[in-house]
C-alpha cells in the first residue's frame, strides 16, 4: 500500500446487533503515529475493532485495513500478520506459561517454531515480564496479564497494533507502566498504535491524533496538540501587588479595557482578553490603572477533557 495513505480507512460504517445500532454510518481515516479512538461505553469502539479484524461483518458499508479488507478471507489471513490485537477480555490459555502463549500465538501469525520462541522472550522482556514467564498465567496479577496481552500482539512485530481498554483493572503503578509501553510503541518503535479506551487522560498522555466516536460515529478528529492548542485570548497572569488592589478596583480597570475577570486568586489571574486583541497590552493597561504589576503572562491550553465535554455537548443538543 502506499506509504502515505491511512492504514485504516472506513466508509458508511454500519453494524447493528437486533435493535441495537452500534455502527451509524462511520467515516474514519486513521494515520499513522498513535491514534487514541475516544469514547463511552457503548460508543461502538470494540465493535469497530472486530470489524477491522475480520471478526464481524458489517451490514453496510466498506473497510480497509493496512490496504486489506477484512471481508475477505485471503485478505483475513494477511491482516493476522500485519496487524497485533490486544482484545479488552483475557485471551489467555490456562496452565500455559507466559512464554509458551505469546510463542503459540506467535505461531498463529505465521512464525516459525524457533522464530515465535525467539520473538516471545524479545516482547517478554519489552514488556517487563522478565522470569515471570516460566510462571503459569493463572497465578499473573491484573497488571501483568495486561502486558502478556500486549507482548503476545506484538509478538510478529506488527505494522498496526489495536489496542482495546489497555490500562482495564490497573492500578496507578500498572497503568503508568502500559501507558509508557503505549507511548514508547509510536514514538520510538515505529508502530501505528489504535488506543481504544474511555480514559481521556491515557490518551492525552499518549497519542497524537484523537479519533472520538459517539453513539456509533465520528463527531471529532484531529490533532491533540491542535485540539487542546493554547488559546490565546484566555491568559493565567503572575502578577506583584495585586493582593493589595480592592475588588472595585480591579472591577473597574477591567471593565475600561474589556477585559473578562475568571477567577482571581493571591497573585494570579485568569482572564479572557477582548475578541479583537491581537496582543495582550490591554492587561498591561489593567494593571497600570489597578496599581500592580504583570510578572507573567500563560496562554491557557484546554484539556482533551474541555473538548470532549463540549463535544458531547454539541452532538446531544443537535439531537
Amino acid at each position: 500500500m502506499d506509504p502515505g495513505a491511512p492504514l485504516i480507512q472506513a466508509t458508511g460504517l454500519h453494524k447493528r446487533y437486533g435493535d441495537v445500532h452500534a455502527l451509524r454510518g462511520l467515516e474514519l481515516q486513521v494515520p499513522h503515529g498513535t491514534v487514541g479512538l475516544l469514547g463511552p461505553n457503548g460508543a461502538g469502539k470494540t465493535t469497530l475493532l472486530k470489524l477491522l479484524l475480520g471478526l464481524l461483518e458489517p451490514d453496510e458499508g466498506t473497510a480497509t485495513v493496512v490496504g486489506l479488507d477484512p471481508r475477505r478471507r485471503a485478505d483475513r489471513l494477511t491482516i493476522r500478520t500485519k496487524v497485533g490485537y490486544m482484545p479488552e477480555g483475557d485471551c489467555l490459555l490456562p496452565e500455559t506459561t507466559g512464554v509458551e502463549l505469546v510463542a503459540t500465538l506467535g505461531r498463529l501469525t505465521g512464525l516459525s517454531r524457533a522464530d515465535a520462541m525467539t520473538r516471545a522472550h524479545e516482547v517478554l522482556d519489552y514488556c517487563q515480564l522478565e522470569e515471570a514467564r516460566y510462571r503459569p498465567v493463572q497465578g499473573y496479577s491484573t497488571g501483568m496479564k495486561q502486558r502478556l496481552k500486549l507482548a503476545q500482539a506484538l509478538v510478529h512485530d506488527p505494522d498496526l497494533v489495536l489496542l482495546d481498554e489497555p490500562t482495564n483493572g490497573l492500578d496507578p503503578k500498572g497503568r503508568r507502566q502500559m501507558l509508557d509501553l503505549v507511548a514508547d510503541l509510536g514514538r520510538n518503535q515505529g508502530k501505528t498504535v489504535l488506543l481504544c479506551t474511555h480514559l481521556l487522560p491515557d490518551v492525552e498522555r499518549t497519542c497524537d491524533h484523537v479519533v472520538l466516536l459517539q453513539t456509533g460515529a465520528v463527531r471529532l478528529t484531529g490533532a491533540v496538540a491542535e485540539l487542546t492548542g493554547a488559546d490565546a485570548l484566555r491568559v493565567d497572569v503572575t502578577t506583584q501587588g495585586l493582593t493589595e488592589v480592592s475588588p472595585e478596583a480591579l472591577d473597574e480597570a477591567l471593565k475600561k479595557a474589556g477585559v473578562a475577570l475568571e477567577t482571581r486568586e493571591g497573585e494570579r489571574l485568569r482572564v479572557a482578553l477582548p475578541a479583537d486583541s491581537s496582543s495582550a497590552d490591554a492587561l498591561f493597561s489593567v494593571a497600570m490603572s489597578a496599581g500592580f504589576r504583570i510578572e507573567g503572562l500563560a496562554p491557557l491550553k484546554a484539556s482533551l477533557e474541555q473538548v470532549f465535554l463540549e463535544t458531547v455537548a454539541q452532538t446531544e443538543g443537535a439531537a
